[in-house]
């Protein structure tokens, strides 16, 4: 794959990014096909990509995961065709308390015509508190926070 990546990422031609492509959305449509291939030019160099590749590859945080203190949803595709459905299984049985949701799907990028997508929103919106960092109904300043759709990312432990 690093391969690849070398010899055409780049390139206006999509062949080889097509390659990555079908793995990240098998179930996409040939123009979201090519929405991802040139999403994958423009956003990064082909020296980029190979060193990005390289990291993938090599990096190992399986140590880290019985140190992750913060409340933890996992989502994953049950047939993803990018990252092994085990591994979000592993992930998940690693960080202490973590909550693990299988999604019936081939997508590693969830898209918005599945019933996956649906569920995805549905289960990070229950995970998620409803407050955002502003003050709540007692005046009681929130700590700062990142928001999805509406709802508020953060607030772990330190």
């Amino acid at each position: 794959m690093i391969k690849l990546a070398e010899l055409g990422w780049g390139k206006d031609n999509p062949a080889f990014r097509q390659f990555f492509t079908t793995q990240f959305i098998p179930d996409g449509t040939a123009e979201q096909h090519q929405w991802f291939n040139q999403l994958e030019r423009i956003s990064t160099s082909p020296q980029n990509a190979v060193r990005i590749f390289h990291v993938f590859y090599r990096i190992d945080v399986t140590a880290l995961g019985p140190l992750v203190a913060c409340p933890t949803l996992v989502l994953h595709s049950t047939r993803d065709e990018r990252v092994p459905f085990d591994e979000g299984r592993l992930l998940a049985n690693l960080i202490p308390d973590a909550r693990f949701v299988p999604l019936e799907s081939r997508n590693h990028i969830l898209l918005e015509h599945e019933p996956a997508w649906r569920r995805w929103i549905e289960e990070v919106r229950a995970f998620l508190p409803t407050t955002s960092g502003r003050a709540d109904a007692v005046g009681n300043q929130r700590s700062p926070s990142v928001e999805l759709f509406g709802v508020e990312l953060g607030r772990c432990r330190h």
